[in-house]
């Protein structure tokens, strides 16, 4: 897949105009097929960058590391030597998952499409990590599935357009600011950590990179109603311009209205004003409404 431009909602656009990346090469053993447009890869090829993002994963012995889309195996080796209890690498192409299991006998190796695994089956493990150099297509929902997913995660380090970058780690209140940052940021805090320039990618993209680390909230702070959260998220930031009260007409009655007010919300705020907490207790509010 072409890279797609992604939207407020967390999930691919309609727009297919720019390849995504995945890891880089090695620069050793036969030479690789070329890039497959199809799954968006762009391969890493700056050392400097994959050690960094691999320390911004701060790997101890007990960690299981579980690495998206090892591509050619930028980051694959810096993990192995950094001494993880297990790793397991999920790749989709069946030429990369062959090659990265035979080169490095050590890492396990499963040829799988990342958007299509159950993130709640890593609640089975202790000390998950999880990284990856995200292909744009696939980064906002696959973030918006595992976030919600997983919740024994210890950390996640990834490496997405800078673009989505921002909006993961926006605050409330300005443009970048939408239902992707607000579903992310209620169930793990977004720290963006570096820019990364098209340059040291091999093709080179279109557009800058960024790495973001995710470090999930205590199981008692995520949201009570994720379905609904999720359904209340789609219908607000589709209408992102117009006021609460005009998209939730005939939703807030005086009881509701109160609720926002005692968070200093009213009706005439619109939905990027309010913080994911806000936007969480709003969902719940709604559920209890005669006719919600």
């Amino acid at each position: 897949m072409k890279r797609q431009r992604q939207d407020d909602r967390g999930h691919p656009g309609r727009d297919a105009s720019r390849p995504g990346h995945a890891a880089a090469p090695p620069g050793e053993g036969e030479a690789y097929a070329r890039p497959k447009r199809s799954l968006g890869q762009n391969f890493l090829s700056d050392p400097n960058i994959a050690a960094k993002i691999v320390a911004a994963l701060a790997i101890a012995a007990t960690d299981t590391v579980i690495e998206i889309g090892p591509g050619r195996g930028a980051l694959t080796p810096l993990i192995l030597a950094a001494g993880p209890g297990s790793y397991l690498a999920l790749e989709k192409d069946r030429d990369l998952a062959a090659r990265l299991a035979r080169e490095r006998p050590g890492a396990a190796v499963a040829m799988i499409d990342a958007l299509r695994l159950d993130w709640r089956r890593l609640d089975r493990l202790e000390r998950v990590k999880v990284v990856g150099n995200l292909p744009y297509n696939i980064a906002s929902p696959l973030l918006w599935d595992l976030c919600a997913g997983a919740t024994r995660l210890a950390r996640g380090v990834f490496m997405v357009q800078h673009e989505v970058a921002r909006r993961l780690a926006a605050s409330p209140g300005g443009r970048e600011y939408g239902a992707l940052s607000a579903w992310v940021q209620s169930f793990a805090r977004v720290d963006y950590l570096f820019k990364v320039p098209p340059t040291v990618f091999r093709p080179q993209p279109k557009v800058d990179s960024a790495v973001v680390a995710v470090t999930p909230v205590p199981a008692g702070e995520r949201p009570e109603d994720p379905a609904g959260l999720a359904e209340l998220l789609k219908l607000l930031f589709s209408m992102r311009r117009k006021q609460l009260g005009t998209i939730l007409k005939g939703r807030l009655d005086a009881a509701a209205l109160a609720w926002l007010a005692e968070r200093d919300v009213s009706g005439r705020n619109r939905p990027e004003d309010l913080s994911p907490r806000q936007l969480s207790g709003l969902a719940m509010l709604l559920k209890k409404r005669p006719g919600s």
